[in-house]
């Protein structure tokens, strides 16, 4: 209702400059709702996400001043996730506290997709910094580069694959023999094969987290894609399976595929699509997507408008998203499977809600506890509680609220929001200057003293 008042006040007919409804990923929610609340003037933000994103999205709000503005989840129940979860245990912060027992110079780079509780503890064991699927390879890079590839540690986690893959394509990099001066223009500038080298030599990662989505990419899917599918262009985020992601890897050093952020592999498969359609091209190009199944909406969106405003007509593209023969079932009324059906049903029923993981439809079971219909009702209950004498109705919507784990606790005499999003603020000022920002410096270097 409220968008409708905004579309309608607009007397250019276009959307206004900052929207109430915005589809971001874990950081910029945090900006998003922000930006509704400054310029849009709302009065409460739905959360359509896991729960360490309402609560990143709510300690956002306060920092910038919205401490009042209420943050509501799709649902009351607890809305997990694994990878963030494996952070949160005694095991993470065991393997913290060995990285930074040392005297050397040690950074901890966390993925964004942590608790806030999470980045609050490592902020007080170790030095540390978030960071994204398309900014953790140049975060890391540049780390080294400004403080010493022999001298600083880089620690990833929680997320094993990826920090594993970030290790493999390093190892691709020197493997491949890249010159010193394709290092630097394709790399970076600072580095030559000498410091990637001990770049990679001192990286530790994370042995003991995943997400349950990129799991699912299993062996099966691996040699389906290998046998099948030899003459297409390979996908892969860098947080899935490291079978997975070698074979993209692999084609991505001819250009061939693409490794990287959900946003790298959208660019790469653009690209393509935009080359053929320009050289006038009669050709079928396959993309394999080794990534979260939600990605190919927004895939064949974007690849059909580039396809519809070309003037050449003889180019397709073909996304295949693998899934695992386990996961497929034969179509039956009783919905057993059958050797003998000539079509199957994909992604695969058999492994519940599409899911299976010998390699099904990775769709993250935690994100699909979000619908349309739980965001309906608290719109109800949002509109009707002004007028709830016995508030019952605000204390179901409390029900909703995040997680508040760090609200008015300290960490070493620290306020821990205030520790819990300073990796947060160092990230963004790495991605503002492109380097690792003095205080972070300084921190690492009297750590090691």
């Amino acid at each position: 209702k409220r968008q409708m008042e905004l579309l309608q006040s607009d007397t250019s007919g276009k959307i206004p400059k900052f929207p109430l409804v915005a589809i971001a990923d874990s950081l910029k929610m945090g900006d998003d709702a922000v930006n509704m609340c400054s310029q849009s003037n709302v009065e409460s933000i739905i959360c359509l996400g896991v729960d360490f994103m309402s609560e990143s999205v709510s300690a956002i709000l306060g920092k910038n001043g919205f401490s009042n503005i209420p943050v509501y989840r799709a649902t009351h129940k607890h809305i997990g996730c694994s990878l963030a979860e494996s952070a949160e245990g005694q095991n993470y912060k065991a393997w913290l506290n060995k990285s930074a027992s040392g005297k050397s110079k040690a950074l901890h780079v966390v993925y964004i997709n942590t608790s806030l509780e999470t980045k609050a503890t490592s902020s007080s064991i170790i030095p540390t910094i978030t960071c994204t699927s398309s900014n953790v390879l140049q975060t890391i890079l540049q780390a080294s580069a400004q403080m010493g590839p022999e001298e600083l540690r880089i620690c990833y986690g929680p997320d094993t694959y990826m920090g594993e893959n970030l290790v493999s394509l390093l190892s691709a990099v020197l493997d491949s023999e890249w010159s010193d001066e394709r290092i630097k223009r394709d790399l970076h500038p600072a580095h030559d094969q000498a410091s990637i080298r001990a770049l990679r030599d001192n990286t530790d990662v994370y042995p003991s987290g995943n997400c349950v989505v990129h799991h699912m990419f299993g062996q099966s899917v691996v040699d389906t894609v290998m046998k099948d599918y030899s003459d297409a262009y390979v996908t892969a985020h860098l947080e899935v399976p490291g079978e997975m992601f070698q074979i993209a890897l692999k084609k991505s050093l001819v250009d061939d595929g693409v490794v990287g952020s959900t946003s790298n592999i959208l660019n790469f498969i653009e690209r393509k699509v935009k080359e053929a359609s320009e050289k006038g091209e009669n050709k079928r190009l396959k993309f394999i997507l080794g990534t979260e199944a939600g990605m190919v909406t927004s895939i064949v969106r974007s690849v059909q408008e580039i396809l519809d405003s070309s003037s050449s007509k003889g180019v397709e593209a073909e996304i295949i998203f693998p899934v695992s023969s386990e996961a497929v079932m034969g179509v039956e009324d009783d919905g057993s499977e059958s050797s003998t059906s000539s079509l199957g049903v994909v992604p695969g029923v058999a492994g519940g809600e599409g899911c299976s993981t010998a390699g099904g439809c990775a769709t993250c079971p935690f994100m699909k506890m979000n619908d349309l219909d739980a965001v309906q009702d608290i719109v109800d209950m949002i509109g009707r509680s002004s007028s709830d004498d016995g508030n019952t109705l605000q204390l179901q919507l409390n029900k909703h609220l995040p997680p508040n784990k760090l609200g008015g606790k300290q960490i070493d005499g620290r306020d821990a929001i205030d520790l819990g999003t300073e990796p947060i603020v160092y990230m963004r000022e790495f991605m503002q200057s492109k380097k690792i920002s003095d205080g972070l410096v300084e921190r690492i270097e009297k750590m090691a003293m």
